[in-house]
């Protein structure tokens, strides 16, 4: 009898999913969901990236931080994806991604190629999700095995979208708040942060650093004063709002640690990348430990993106498996 139980629970354990798989409500997410039932999905998503980030190096920020802009708001749903129509008002137009959210004609791309391959089957979260990695490993980064199983939304949040997502001006402890609203640390906020590495920002996102961080008509005296200058040359008091920097000016299109080093030298773009440094001082140890060890930076980035691909998934036989990522089924 004592036998036959230890053989149960050995079977049990085996055809247990991963570790890494996130426990939500209504099942599991677990890296091996599609094996059976599309077991060309990573293959396809990671195809149609490649050849994305290859026309445009830029677009593998755009398709790690689309994950992030999902995941924030009503969880990784690909809320982020529909389109206004009726009874749906699209996040697209929310503060945060309002002409800056991109890469949606991608996931059109990778969703099209998985509905000839497998039809309703694969969600848009999970292809947010895969898509986020490889853009993460296509430009240097770290690899990690992506808990899937996720299912997409039938609604959007503008509100959400524009009280939950951090913003380049909140102050250290909003965005630290914003971030423990969705189960997440100060060990996560830096780590995540470190996605700056690579990706562009737009002259309306920090132009008040460069001339009027504090109301004063002053310029923020925690960023390097040359860099401030060359930032001025392109970036003006009023005009330009569109024109695009590297939010990593030493190595733009690649995934490395020199975000964190630009930060010990008071070369953070954003006031929110340079507030890691200067106003809490865990944040401020995880950046000195980061800038000085890529592998410790890169096993934590992988950690925290699982973790936050793991917020509050729809499972089971919540939300649907949308036919069109823009657009729930009719």
């Amino acid at each position: 009898m004592a036998q036959s139980i230890s053989i149960v629970l050995v079977l049990a354990l085996a055809f247990a999913p991963l570790c890494l798989c996130g426990k939500t409500t209504g099942g599991y997410l677990y890296p091996q969901f599609y094996d059976r039932s599309c077991p060309k999905a990573q293959e396809i998503v990671n195809s149609i990236v490649a050849k994305a980030v290859a026309k445009e190096a830029r677009m593998a920020a755009s398709l790690v931080r689309l994950h992030f802009h999902d995941c924030f708001v009503k969880g990784c749903d690909a809320s982020i994806l529909l389109d206004s129509s009726r009874g749906i008002i699209s996040e697209k137009g929310s503060n945060p991604n309002r002409n800056s959210a991109r890469g949606f004609e991608v996931i059109d791309e990778i969703k099209s190629a998985l509905e000839k391959e497998c039809p309703k089957t694969v969600s848009c979260a999970d292809i947010m999700a895969l898509a986020a990695r490889d853009s993460t490993v296509i430009t240097g980064g770290p690899s990690w095995e992506v808990p899937l199983g996720r299912r997409d939304s039938r609604g959007a949040s503008l509100s959400g979208s524009n009280s939950n997502i951090p913003a380049p001006n909140n102050t250290f402890q909003t965005i630290l708040t914003k971030f423990k609203l969705q189960g997440l640390g100060v060990v996560d906020l830096v780590a995540l942060s470190g996605s700056h590495t690579i990706g562009n920002a737009r002259c309306t996102s920090f132009r008040q650093r460069l001339y009027n961080q504090s109301g004063n008509g002053q310029p923020d005296s925690t960023l390097q004063q040359s860099f401030a200058a060359q930032l001025r040359t392109r970036c003006p008091r009023s005009g330009g709002d569109q024109n695009l920097f590297f939010l990593d000016f030493v190595s733009p299109t690649k995934f490395d640690n020199s975000y964190f080093n630009n930060i010990l030298a008071s070369k953070g773009l954003l006031s929110s990348d340079q507030v890691l440094l200067t106003n809490n001082e865990a944040s401020m140890e995880l950046v000195k430990k980061y800038a000085g060890n890529q592998e410790l930076f890169f096993e934590q980035f992988a950690k925290s993106m699982v973790k936050m691909g793991n917020i509050s998934p729809l499972t089971g036989h919540r939300g649907e498996i949308r036919k069109s990522c823009r657009k729930i089924n009719a």
